[in-house]
């Protein structure tokens, strides 16, 4: 009786597969451009604690997204940084 393949394993890949595109469209953007979409995401995940606190939060999943959101922009934030600290 062999076991068969699980299918966790394919799905794990194309998770990292979206998350790499992601992470390109953030690096297409200029810094104005991340700064915004990044304050808009602090304010979400703020929205989403307090939810989570009474109780309320509908979509827990959503908070593990945004937080990782969250560093994805930063960590772009700071590539572009010290590529201009380079440069200049």
């Amino acid at each position: 009786m062999a076991k068969k393949a699980s299918p966790k394993k394919s799905a794990k890949k194309t998770t990292a597969a979206k998350a790499s595109s992601k992470t390109e469209d953030f690096r297409v953007k200029n810094a104005d451009e991340l700064n915004t979409q990044l304050s808009n995401l602090k304010k979400e995940q703020f929205n989403l604690r307090f939810q989570r606190a009474n109780g309320q939060v509908e979509n827990t999943g959503r908070i593990r997204v945004l937080r990782r959101d969250i560093a994805r922009i930063q960590t772009v934030l700071t590539e572009q940084r010290r590529a201009a600290q380079a440069k200049g």
